[in-house]
C-alpha cells in the first residue's frame, strides 16, 4: 500500500526562526530594509508627476474624510440638540457632495497608483531579466533554475501587490493621522490625551509582532523559492525519476519542503493576524474612555465638550486608530515585500560577466587559427586546466578525449570565453581572445551540445535561431545538410510543426539533428561539437558523420567525443587527464605509440566487437 504523504496532521511547532538560510548560502539576501525601500522608491519616482497628483488626491480625500465627521457633530449641536431644522437641508446636501468628492479622490489616487505600480514592476522585471543575460555562466551552474524563476515571478508579484495596496495606504494613513490629531487637539486637548493612551500599548504590541514576522517573511520567501526550484527540477527530470522508481523519495523530499513552507506561512500569517485583534481591543478601550470622560464633562455642562463634540471625537478616535491599524498591517505587508525585493536586488547586484577590455576589438572575419599557450584555469580554487599548449590550425579538426572531469568541456568554455583563463594565453589568428569582444568571437562559433535544447516554437524557428535573418530556403538547406529534412517533411505540419522546449513528439536523435541544423545555418568559422552524435542511432550517426565531414571542411572544429570511433579522422587528438595533456597526435600516431589512448580505444573496440585491438 502506498503512503499518502499529504494527509498528515498539522504539527503546531515552535516559531521556525531556525529555518533561516545558512550563512554561506550564496542566494541569501543581504543588506538592510531601509536601503531596499530606498531602491524601490527610486523606481517609483521615475513618474514624479503622477506621484504628485496622487499625493494631492490623498490630501484632498483625507481632508474631506475629516470634514465629514466634523459636520455631523455640528449637526448634532446646532440642529438635533436644539431641535431646529433651519439650514439642516443645506448641511446634508454639503455632506453628500463631500462624500462624493471623497470617493472620486479615492478612485483617482488608486487608478494612478495602479499605473505607477505596474510600470515599476515592469522596470524591475526587465532589469532582472536583463541581468540574467549579463551574468557569467558560472552563476547559473551553481543555482537551481526554478529558484531563479521564483525571483522573476513570485518575488516581483509580491512587490507588485504591495505597491498596489500599501503606498497609498501609507500616505493616507500618515496624512489622516496628522490631520485627525490636529483637529482633535483644537476641539479638546483632554479627550485627545485620553485617545493617545493607546499609543504606547500599540507601540509595544507592534514591536513584539513585527520583530517576529520580519524574519518569518524572509524565510517564507526562501522556502517558496526552494520549493519552486525543486518542482522545476523534478518536473524536468520526470523520466529519470520514473526510470529509477524514485517517486516515493521525491514525494518525501517535497513533503519536507512543503512542510517548511507551511510552517513559516502559518506562523507569519498567525502572528501578523494578531494586529487587527490588538487594534480592535484598543479601539474599544479608547471608545469607552471617551464616552465615559466625555459624558461626565457634558453632564457637567463643560463649555467645550458638548454632545456633538463627543460624537465627533468618537468618530475621530476611530479615524485615529484606523490609520494606526492600517500602518501596522501595511508594515507587515511591507516586510514581506522587502524580503522579495531584497532577493530581486541580490541578483541585480551580482557581479556581471567581466567586461571586454577597453581596447577589445570586433572581429569581422577569422581564419579560425587558435593557439593555446601554457593555459591554466581554476574553477572555485580547484585547478581544472594545468599548463596546456596546442595549436588548432585553420580548417583542421581537434578532438579531446579523456575520462569525465579531465577538462575537455573546460577547454571549450575557455575558447568560448564563458570563463576567462588564469594564466597563459589563448590566441585567435594571433590575437589574444581577451582582446576580442565576446559577442564578435561567438558570432564566428557554432555549437552543438550534448543536451539538445529546443525552444518552444516551430521547427523552422528553432533552426533559424542560429541566424535570425536566414531565409526559408536556407533553413531547408541546413536541415538537408544535417540529414533532418526527411523526417521533418514526414511530420504533419512539416517545418511548421510546433515543438515545446522538450521537443515532445520527436525522438531524442531527431531533436539532436535539429540542433545540428541550427548550428550549421550559422555557417561558423569555428565549430564546437560536444558529444554531438551521442543521442543518435548508428544508422543516423553514419549519415551525420558524413554530413559533418563535408561541413567541417574548411572550418576549425573542436570535437569532444567518448566514442573514439567518431574521431579517427581528426587532424589532432588530445588525450587529457586531470587537466593535463598526456598524449597528442593523430589517431594512427597515438595507436602506434600504444599509450593511454591506445588502451582506451582498445577497450572500446573490445566492448563493440568482443576482441581488443591487436
Amino acid at each position: 500500500m502506498k503512503t499518502n504523504h499529504f494527509k498528515q496532521p498539522f504539527q503546531y511547532e515552535k516559531i521556525p526562526l531556525h529555518l533561516n538560510a545558512p550563512k554561506d548560502d550564496p542566494d541569501r539576501p543581504k543588506g538592510n530594509a531601509w536601503k531596499t525601500i530606498t531602491r524601490v522608491w527610486s523606481y517609483l519616482t521615475r513618474e514624479k508627476g503622477k506621484l504628485a497628483l496622487i499625493v494631492f488626491m490623498v490630501i484632498i480625500s483625507s481632508g474631506l474624510g475629516l470634514l465629514g465627521p466634523y459636520l455631523v457633530g455640528t449637526a448634532v449641536d446646532n440642529f438635533i440638540d436644539t431641535k431646529t431644522a433651519d439650514g439642516l437641508g443645506t448641511l446634508l446636501i454639503g455632506l453628500v457632495f463631500i462624500y462624493l468628492f471623497h470617493s472620486l479622490a479615492l478612485f483617482l489616487q488608486n487608478f494612478w497608483m495602479v499605473g505607477i505600480a505596474q510600470n515599476t514592476v515592469f522596470s524591475l522585471r526587465r532589469s532582472l531579466f536583463k541581468q540574467f543575460h549579463r551574468l557569467p555562466i558560472s552563476y547559473f551552474d551553481k543555482r537551481q533554475h526554478g529558484e531563479l524563476m521564483s525571483r522573476v515571478t513570485n518575488d516581483i508579484d509580491n512587490i507588485n501587490n504591495t505597491l498596489n495596496q500599501s503606498v497609498i495606504q501609507v500616505f493616507t494613513s500618515v496624512i489622516t493621522l496628522v490631520g485627525t490629531l490636529t483637529v482633535m487637539l483644537l476641539l479638546s486637548p483632554l479627550l485627545t490625551l485620553i485617545t493617545m493612551t493607546i499609543v504606547p500599548l500599540l507601540f509595544f504590541a507592534m514591536r513584539w509582532i513585527t520583530s517576529r514576522t520580519g524574519p518569518l517573511y524572509k524565510i517564507q520567501q526562501q522556502n517558496l523559492a526552494d520549493i519552486n526550484g525543486y518542482v522545476e527540477e523534478i518536473v524536468s527530470g520526470q523520466h529519470i525519476v520514473k526510470t529509477f522508481s524514485q517517486e516515493e523519495r521525491v514525494i518525501r523530499d517535497f513533503e519536507e519542503k512543503n512542510q517548511a513552507l507551511r510552517r513559516t506561512g502559518f506562523w507569519s500569517m498567525t502572528i501578523s493576524g494578531l494586529i487587527p485583534k490588538v487594534m480592535n481591543t484598543l479601539n474599544y478601550f479608547s471608545f469607552a474612555l471617551i464616552a465615559l470622560v466625555g459624558g461626565l464633562l457634558a453632564i457637567r455642562e463643560d463649555p467645550v465638550v458638548t454632545i456633538g463634540v463627543i460624537v465627533i471625537f468618537t468618530e475621530y478616535a476611530r479615524q485615529f486608530t484606523r490609520p494606526l491599524n492600517e500602518l501596522s498591517n501595511q508594515f507587515n505587508v511591507l516586510l514581506s515585500a522587502i524580503a522579495g525585493a531584497e532577493r530581486v536586488f541580490q541578483v541585480i547586484d551580482e557581479e556581471q560577466e567581466e567586461s571586454d577590455e577597453t581596447n577589445a576589438q570586433v572581429v569581422e572575419s577569422t581564419n579560425g587559427h587558435i593557439e593555446f599557450d601554457h593555459v591554466s584555469f581554476a574553477y572555485e580554487e580547484q585547478r581544472t586546466i594545468d599548463d596546456i599548449s596546442f595549436v588548432a590550425e585553420s580548417g583542421k579538426t581537434v578532438a579531446f578525449v579523456g575520462h569525465t572531469g579531465a577538462g575537455k568541456s573546460t577547454i571549450i568554455n575557455l575558447i568560448s570565453r564563458f570563463y576567462n583563463y588564469d594564466a597563459g594565453e589563448i590566441r585567435l589568428d594571433g590575437t589574444p581572445i581577451k582582446n576580442i569582444t565576446r559577442d564578435s568571437l561567438r558570432q564566428h562559433m557554432g555549437f552543438v551540445l550534448q543536451d539538445s535544447y529546443l525552444f518552444q516554437g516551430t521547427i523552422q524557428d528553432n533552426i533559424r535561431y542560429g541566424r535570425l535573418d536566414a531565409t526559408d530556403e536556407e533553413v531547408v538547406q541546413a536541415a538537408k545538410d544535417a540529414n533532418a529534412h526527411t523526417f521533418i517533411n514526414e511530420l504533419p505540419q512539416g517545418y511548421h510543426t510546433i515543438l515545446d522546449q522538450n521537443g515532445s513528439g520527436i525522438s531524442q536523435g531527431q531533436r539532436q539533428l535539429i540542433t545540428i541544423a541550427r548550428a550549421l545555418i550559422k555557417d561558423p568559422s569555428i565549430l564546437v561539437l560536444d558529444e554531438a552524435t551521442s543521442n543518435i542511432d548508428t544508422i543516423t550517426e553514419m549519415a551525420i558523420q558524413e554530413a559533418l565531414g563535408r561541413l567541417m571542411d574548411g572550418r576549425t572544429s573542436f570535437v569532444i567525443a567518448h566514442r573514439l570511433n567518431t574521431i579517427q579522422e581528426a587532424d589532432l587528438i588530445i588525450m587529457l587527464e586531470h587537466g593535463k595533456v598526456i598524449e597528442s597526435g593523430s589517431h594512427d600516431e597515438l595507436i602506434e605509440a600504444r599509450g593511454a589512448y591506445y588502451n582506451l580505444f582498445s577497450g572500446q573496440m573490445k566492448e563493440v566487437t568482443g576482441t581488443p585491438l591487436s
